[in-house]
């Protein structure tokens, strides 16, 4: 007698990179899971062992100026077909595309044509991570299949300046803007799935209750499962479970991997403004992007470069929103 077909649930991981920088995008990355039940314990917790040395909180293991181990995990997913391209990337600009939830047209929608090559120019970039590493993580996908976890599938979510800063004069703050990309997500991957899902999602902000703040999932019928500081969790029916966890890049293995990614994809968007000013001023130093001195310095020396190119400021700085921050919290 044959054996029965393990059963089959779909987990998805998400989390984003990239909320409060000065520079550069945010990015909300998702990771589609095939779990089996035996898989399933190993999913929803944090990775163990030498995996750990390789997958985690990204902003531990990944930084401005190495990102590697963030590129590597990108180019092993994208090889093994999970990107929106099915063939395996050959330069960081197919990557990134690959990843993409996005096409080519939809990313540069908002670009003036003299303002694309400050994102879009792939002048100057090249793969850094190294062979024996994308070996070992290649090992690591084989592993977590062989335990019942396989990665089905990876999705970026890109929002420049001028989205955020277009946000804003709508009303729309970064954490609201978080949330809506999240919620995309979930809706393009579980399409992919094709049946209901598990997704844990990053806690956005401090929101506690999120149902007034839903775009995409907006009028959705849904059950409210919880709602405190740590976690938010709602059932949508035919689309699955969705559930906000407070530090889940750290307790969540699909949520730690989407995070690698998308920690990979703003740094090397990033490195792309820092190189585009580069070229037009010597010695200049590329910047992380966030609230630092050097983040200051690069804004300041590429200032009178901006003006003569007449760089719109809202595709180079993001703007700041007054009550910028969740409407609605649980507790005091």
């Amino acid at each position: 007698m044959a054996s029965a077909e393990p059963s089959v649930r779909y987990r998805i991981g998400v989390d984003e990179n990239g909320l409060g920088p000065r520079l550069g995008p945010m990015v909300v990355t998702a990771v589609l899971s095939r779990v089996t039940d035996a898989g399933w314990p190993v999913a929803g917790r944090a990775p163990r062992g030498a995996l750990a040395r390789r997958l985690g909180d990204s902003k531990q293991l990944v930084s401005y100026g190495d990102a590697s181990l963030g590129e590597a995990w990108a180019r092993a997913l994208v090889a093994r077909g999970c990107g929106r391209t099915r063939a395996a990337a050959s330069t960081v600009d197919e990557l990134l595309h690959a990843v993409s939830l996005d096409d080519r047209a939809a990313l540069r929608a908002l670009c003036p044509g003299h303002v694309e090559e400050q994102c879009w120019s792939a002048e100057g970039e090249a793969f850094t991570a190294p062979d024996d590493l994308l070996c070992a993580i290649d090992r690591d996908l084989d592993k977590l299949a062989a335990k019942g976890v396989e990665i089905v599938a990876v999705r970026s979510v890109l929002l420049c300046a001028k989205q955020m800063n277009d946000g804003v004069r709508a009303g729309k703050n970064r954490f609201v803007l978080d949330l809506h990309a999240m919620e995309r997500l979930v809706l393009e991957l579980g399409g992919l799935a094709g049946a209901e899902v598990f997704a844990v999602c990053g806690k956005v902000g401090g929101f506690g209750k999120y149902g007034s703040a839903f775009g995409p999932l907006a009028g959705r019928l849904h059950l409210v499962l919880e709602e405190s500081r740590a976690r938010s969790a709602y059932h949508f029916p035919g689309l699955g479970e969705i559930a906000f966890v407070r530090d889940s890049d750290a307790s969540d293995l699909c949520v730690a991997m989407a995070s690698m990614v998308g920690k990979y994809v703003r740094e090397a968007m990033m490195e792309r403004v820092a190189r585009h000013y580069q070229r037009a001023i010597p010695d200049l130093r590329g910047a992380s992007g966030y609230h630092d001195p050097v983040t200051s310095a690069f804004i300041a020396a590429t200032r009178l470069v901006r003006r003569e190119r007449a760089i719109p400021d809202d595709c180079f700085e993001r703007r700041s929103a007054a009550g910028d921050a969740p409407a609605e919290r649980v507790g005091p």
